[in-house]
């Protein structure tokens, strides 16, 4: 049985991900890493609240089986987009960092359609940042998933992606848009689990056309 590591459980994707590992036989302890209380508990549930900016002075919280980063924001959540870096990038990849050199053999990355770290887009090319980054530090597996719009239930209101929930869903029956169909956040959390149940290795990228059909 494995120890999971959970970056972001209080977020869409990473909440859905915490409950569902507790059911897994696989697992046998969850460590959720977060800035504020879990409003959810389960005896496999250890909830871990530190101040991002100070990752490595909890170094120790970084020691398991399997990591989970399932962090992310927006420019006009974070305020800028320095602070938005500092989310998507920044802590995600001190994380890493610290669990690679603890030990932690298998990492999966909540990423991004169409992310590029040559995009001209500043979203995209910060989520293709993190990857090549991710992929240089060396772990025995690292799983990238990269879904587009992400449905479901917030604790705070996105516009950008409300509208996008309305308007993405007809445009996306188009074949070259079929890439940037919208994906409820459970689905993203569900194909995760399984995966981390498969005993494999090297780096392996889930596309939303392919793994995530509707």
């Amino acid at each position: 049985m494995k120890t999971a590591i959970v970056l972001g459980a209080t977020g869409l994707i990473g909440q859905n991900l915490t409950k569902k590992l507790v059911e897994q036989p696989h697992i046998k302890k969850v460590i959720a890493v977060t800035r504020r209380v879990v409003d959810y508990s389960h005896p496999k549930i250890e909830n871990q609240v530190v101040d991002f900016s100070l990752l490595e002075q909890y170094s120790q919280l970084f020691s398991g089986d399997l990591l989970f980063s399932c962090l992310g924001t927006t420019k006009k959540q974070a305020g800028s987009s320095a602070a938005q870096r500092m989310v998507d990038v920044d802590y995600q990849l001190t994380a890493a960092k610290l669990a690679a050199t603890n030990g932690v053999t298998e990492y999966f990355l909540v990423s991004s359609s169409g992310a590029n770290a040559t995009s001209k887009n500043t979203y995209l090319q910060m989520k293709g940042e993190l990857e090549d980054s991710i992929v240089s530090l060396g772990f025995k597996r690292i799983c990238i998933f990269q879904p587009s719009l992400l449905l479901g239930e917030r604790n705070h209101l996105r516009i950008g992606e409300k509208i996008g929930s309305w308007i993405l869903p007809t445009l996306c029956t188009l074949p070259a848009l079929k890439r940037y169909k919208p994906i409820y956040g459970y689905q993203v959390a569900a194909k995760m689990c399984q995966v981390s149940a498969q005993q494999k290795v090297g780096i392996t990228r889930y596309k939303l056309e392919e793994c995530f059909p509707k």
